[in-house]
């Protein structure tokens, strides 16, 4: 069974996803899967702790999500979100040195594609992962989430 809820935040309203059991899926307006996330049940139950740690998260008190997920993907890709979830809050990585960490300095481009397909945003940091140059790079829900996202974490890193 798929469940669904929205709930608000600093970035809109996000859509989050689950199996009833564990997250499947987080989606901030903008994202191209938005609103097809908006598929079978809306219901709060899978989701209190979700919504108690987002809210923890945007308020500066949280910079660790401790909550079950389950994320589908190619073996590739689920090598990358776990990846992501490495790098430290307030802190970046170029899609270079992700490739690097998961053992293949070619794979910049598949890294950035497997990025772009992250299902569970902000919970697996996506929006951590920047160009080589410093710049921003893609982000499935927009630039301006992207930035938001990383502003938000330097003023609350410590």
């Amino acid at each position: 069974m798929n469940y669904y809820i929205t709930t608000p935040s600093p970035l809109g309203e996000l859509i989050i996803t689950s199996n009833g059991n564990e997250i499947t899926g987080l989606y901030t307006p903008g994202n191209s899967h938005y609103e097809a996330a908006q598929n079978g049940i809306e219901d709060e139950t899978p989701f209190e702790e979700a919504i108690r740690q987002l809210d923890e998260y945007f308020a500066g008190q949280r910079q660790e999500f401790d909550l079950p997920l389950a994320i589908e993907g190619t073996e590739f890709q689920k090598n990358v979100w776990k990846t992501l979830q490495s790098i430290p809050h307030g802190k970046t990585r170029s899609y270079v040195e992700l490739a690097a960490a998961i053992g293949d300095t070619n794979a910049s481009r598949a890294v950035g594609t497997a990025n772009g397909r992250n299902p569970i945003s902000i919970i697996i940091p996506c929006h951590r992962v920047i160009n080589a140059s410093g710049e921003l790079g893609g982000y499935n829900g927009g630039l301006d989430k992207k930035k938001w996202l990383l502003d938000h974490e330097a003023k609350k890193a410590g």
